[in-house]
């Protein structure tokens, strides 16, 4: 039995991906997310809610405790997070970890040039490549709410192969590698429809 604790629970991507957990696996899904309100229809007696912040740390140890696989989908202070994260697993013995940055954090989308704007997720991207847990960095290309699972994938180094990617493709990855940890470990994975 999986158990999984996904940071950021509200967000798009984690609702679908939340949706289908449910679905297709009988994983136990820990909910956390700032306003617990805000999560009003799981009603699933495989999904806990839990009100609180990634910046306290001992309630993020908390959540974290017996748990198998963390899915962080935040925004806000990425590199804070990621430092929180990377302490609280190491603190806790979780391993697997599945976390949301952006595409171009490695200047590898073809003909643009991001800058500044992607800092805090390069910064944090480069915090949880230099913890020794076993992370998946995704990197989605631009949203799309097509109700379509539609992508490929790209390693660390590679260019882009397309500009947009529906939420619901990225759930699905966020499925996969949850229920397949030893998939992708220590990657950061780009991720887009084919053009």
């Amino acid at each position: 039995m999986n158990n999984i604790l996904i940071l950021g629970a509200n967000g798009q991507i984690a609702r679908q991906a939340i949706d289908m957990f449910l679905k297709e696996t009988d994983a136990q899904l820990a909910l956390y997310l700032r306003r617990s309100s805000r999560l009003e229809n799981v009603d699933s007696s495989r999904a806990q809610v839990i009100e609180g912040d990634v910046m306290d740390m001992e309630k993020l140890k908390e959540a974290m405790i017996g748990k198998d696989v963390v899915y962080a989908n935040l925004a806000g202070d990425l590199e804070q997070y990621a430092k929180n994260i990377v302490e609280a697993m190491s603190a806790t013995g979780v391993k697997r970890l599945i976390f949301i940055s952006s595409m171009g954090i490695y200047d590898e989308v073809p003909g643009e040039k991001y800058g500044s704007i992607l800092d805090p997720y390069r910064k944090s991207a480069q915090i949880i490549e230099a913890s020794d847990l076993e992370y998946t960095i995704l990197r989605p290309a631009w949203f799309t709410n097509s109700d379509e699972i539609d992508y490929v994938t790209t390693q660390k180094g590679e260019p882009f192969k397309g500009s947009v990617v529906s939420r619901k493709s990225v759930a699905d990855l966020i499925v996969k590698l949850a229920k397949s940890p030893e998939l992708e470990v220590r990657r950061s994975l780009g991720i887009n429809k084919p053009e």
